[in-house]
């Protein structure tokens, strides 16, 4: 047995297409494309360039010569829009633009309905800052990004799954769109179109099956989480930290909705119960300013600095925006004038294993669940000063791998659909831990020291 799959896979900063070889050897990854992902600010709005991106993903197809199928899977939350000749009506909007800004708190309690974290850039406050203008109007198919770039290759007009459940507009129990809650909102429901799972054949490209994956790139990473058994935490970091479990049911209890957590659909029918916390984004936005020194030098600075020394909420909206990261960090932590960069990175990573923190702890309490392990996975688990410092930070020990976490779970419900890998999460996931590289963490330290750094951050 040798087959290939290709998965595209879209990063906030980066798109790359991976090759997936099973075979006798297990899972071999080659990553044969590359590409950047650069927003473009266009008369005051924050567009990404989608045409940039499809070109990159048509390259890297190209490059990874003849495959069994393909999937797409990207960030969550952001669309085109498609009028009545299949054309797309601009460039999708940032989620990080500010045309949402006070949406949210002006809306009404959403939660009973779609189980999401009140985050400013759900689709649901981006369409309701785009439901008066010209092009949501005239618009007949609303697509998020991997469905976007699926419809491009295929023609075919879906909703997969995983990513429709971020959107804010889909029934977090019944795993449809919630009619009333649109209608509500004001917002027309005949733009959304009909939800698929992942496994699901959309179409052809040039022959090739294109295939519903977990297109929320979360839900493909945790489906490359190499655990055994389910008493696991989960991190899926990069641009942002998805801390979380999965459960089999979701968690809608007036606390959950108060801790500001969230229901997000899974592969298999599970639920991605978890909170977003700001993730690599301030140290990724520092280095962007400083001009991108050497990462792995900067790190070894990082960790002979004085720990938990400054430390601030990185869950504060302040850091949300691009720009002048190292003023705001400076502003909030109370750096002094001579901290270099050595600090604000150790300022910036001590914050971020808090914020973890409290976050697995808190999605265990809501959710009754208990655990012992920590799974971190995504470009995060090549940073080995965080990998302590959530271990440290948590209590518990941290798995950290695979990096490509998100490609392998988009590879293998590849493989599954085509019949090479049989059985559910657990079968693949085993797969996972057969083949990939896995670093372990051991907690050290007082857990006194840390609970101490979480009051002065304010949390």
């Amino acid at each position: 047995m040798n087959r290939a799959f290709a998965a595209v896979d879209l990063g906030a900063s980066s798109g790359r297409v991976v090759v997936g070889r099973f075979g006798d050897n297990g899972l071999e990854l080659n990553v044969v494309h590359r590409f950047a992902n650069d927003p473009v600010r266009v008369g005051g709005t924050l567009h990404w360039d989608i045409l940039a991106l499809h070109r990159g993903m048509i390259e890297g197809l190209r490059k990874a010569g003849p495959v069994d199928s393909i999937g797409i899977d990207s960030w969550a939350v952001d669309y085109g829009l498609i009028d009545a000749s299949g054309a797309l009506l601009g460039n999708p909007v940032h989620y990080r633009d500010s045309r949402t800004d006070g949406i949210a708190a002006a809306t009404t309690d959403l939660y009973p309905v779609n189980g999401l974290q009140t985050l400013p850039f759900n689709t649901v406050y981006q369409l309701m800052a785009a439901r008066c203008t010209p092009q949501y109007a005239v618009a007949q198919h609303l697509l998020l990004v991997p469905d976007l770039l699926a419809y491009w290759l295929t023609g075919e007009i879906g909703a997969e799954y995983t990513n429709a459940s971020t959107t804010g507009l889909l029934d977090v129990r019944t795993q449809e769109w919630s009619l009333t809650l649109i209608s509500d909102l004001g917002l027309r429901a005949e733009v959304l179109p009909p939800v698929r799972h992942p496994g699901e054949v959309i179409g052809f490209h040039e022959g090739t099956p294109v295939v519903a994956v977990g297109s929320h790139d979360t839900a493909s990473a945790i489906v490359g989480v190499p655990a055994e058994g389910s008493d696991f935490v989960y991190i899926s970091c990069g641009t942002w930290s998805l801390v979380g479990l999965e459960l089999d049911e979701p968690v809608l209890s007036d606390a959950s909705r108060a801790a500001n957590f969230t229901n997000e659909g899974g592969v298999d029918q599970t639920i991605r119960y978890l909170r977003n916390v700001m993730g690599l984004w301030p140290l990724q936005e520092c280095l962007r300013e400083w001009g991108s020194p050497d990462l792995p030098e900067l790190l070894k600075e990082a960790a002979a600095e004085p720990g938990l020394t400054y430390v601030v909420d990185l869950d504060d909206p302040v850091f949300m925006p691009p720009g002048d990261m190292e003023g705001r960090l400076r502003k909030l932590a109370g750096l002094p004038a001579e901290a270099g960069r050595a600090t604000i990175t150790r300022c910036i990573l001590d914050s971020l294993a808090l914020a973890q923190r409290r976050a697995l702890r808190q999605a265990q309490e809501l959710s009754g669940r208990s655990v012992s392990t920590v799974h971190l996975v995504g470009g995060g688990a090549l940073n080995e000063l965080l990998c302590q410092l959530t271990a440290d930070a948590s209590g518990l020990p941290v798995l950290a791998g695979p990096v490509e976490a998100t490609a392998i779970g988009n590879l293998l419900v590849q493989a599954r659909a085509a019949g090479v890998v049989e059985g559910g999460l657990d079968a693949m996931r085993a797969l996972v831990r057969e083949t990939q590289r896995i670093v372990r963490y051991e907690p050290r330290g007082d857990d006194a020291v840390w609970r101490a750094a979480a009051a002065r951050a304010g949390r």
